[in-house]
Parts: C-alpha cells; structure tokens; sequence
C-alpha cells in the first residue's frame, strides 16, 4: 500500500474523507482510525470476479428492493465517526439511496483477496461484524477457485471461523436467498480455464 503524504489534519472523519479531493494520484481511499488507507488497483482476474458477481447478485436482486453496489463505502458501527470500509461489493435494502454517500445497512459484503493486500482486507472482517444488518460477509480467493463464507448465527453472534467453499462447492448465500456453483463466479478468468483443462 502507498503511503499518504502527511495531511494538515492529524485525523479525518467520515465527512471530511468524503470530501477529501485526494492527493492528487487518483487513488482510492478507504479510511481506517481516521487515516486514509490507499487501495491497489485490482488485477483483471479480480476484477473479472468482481463484475461476475455484481452481474449474478444484479440479476438475481432485480424487482426486490435490495440492490448490488461496487465498491461502496461502508461505515461499522464501532469507531463509525473515523472508519469507512470499501468492500469489492455490498448488498443493500435501504430504501432511500439518494444522497447517500456510504452505506450504513448492508445485509452481504464481499470481498476478493488478492496476495498484495489480504493482510488488510482481513482487518475489514471485523468492521462488518460490527453492523448490525450484516448477516453474511463473503472471501473470494482471486488466485484459486475457493471462498469462504462467515455467517451470522441464529443468536447474532459470529462463528469462530469461516466456512470454506471448495471449487466443486454451491455457494449458498442464505441472506439473499441466492446459490450458485462457486466455479460459475469465476467464469471467463484463467482460473475457470485452468479448473476445465482448457
């Protein structure tokens, strides 16, 4: 991650980051203890995953109210005035988008791990189990077919660890009522490719 040039202020809010013009690399930023963080920008495999499944949930979402966004903001509760996180995806019910500017009620979040920064998109997990609409938070592996899966429990708490979602597996995504072979999310990337011999 590149480091960002000391700001005349110590520590941002939400506000002011959302305001923030940038410093002028065309970066993206997501906030963490009110430092901007700078994001890497996604290999194609990545982001060939990432407008798969926007386009599946998309499809899927469509007349229900709930919708699908690309890398939002996304505020946890804990810490909220000086964290935002921008997850790859987020699944949203809010009912009156206008003016939003980050999303505080996502019910999915997913992220893809690539290798240069998975140290970091862990630290976002523990953000997302802080709001309360989160019921399901998705890992998708960006070098291998694989996921993993952490699902809310019955009584509102997390589970100590992940489900794994193997290449063979459904992806079974019970907040949405949505499954599908986790090979399909892969499609046209090397790695579907490289799984059919092709």
């Amino acid at each position: 991650m590149a480091a960002v040039p000391k700001l005349a202020l110590s520590r941002m809010t939400i506000e002011e980051c959302l305001d923030w013009p940038g410093d002028g690399s065309r970066q993206k930023f997501e906030l963490i203890d009110g430092e901007p963080r700078a994001m890497a920008p996604a290999s194609i495999t990545h982001g060939v995953i990432q407008a798969t499944l926007a386009r599946l949930l998309g499809n899927h979402l469509a007349g229900s109210g709930c919708y699908v966004v690309v890398e939002p903001g996304v505020i946890p509760r804990v810490r909220s005035e000086a964290n935002m996180r921008v997850p790859d995806l987020a699944v949203s019910c809010e009912t009156d988008d206008r003016g939003l500017r980050a999303l505080t009620q996502p019910s999915l979040v997913v992220e893809i791990l690539s290798p240069s920064n998975e140290a970091e998109t862990r630290e976002n997990v523990w953000a997302y189990t802080t709001i309360s609409t989160v019921r399901e938070i998705l890992l998708i592996r960006s070098t291998r077919v694989a996921a993993e899966l952490i699902r809310r429990e019955a009584d509102g708490s997390w589970p100590a660890n992940s489900q794994p979602i193997g290449p063979d597996a459904v992806l079974v995504l019970e907040s949405l009522d949505y499954s599908c072979p986790l090979a399909v999310i892969y499609e046209n990337t090397h790695l579907s490719r490289s799984a059919s011999g092709g």
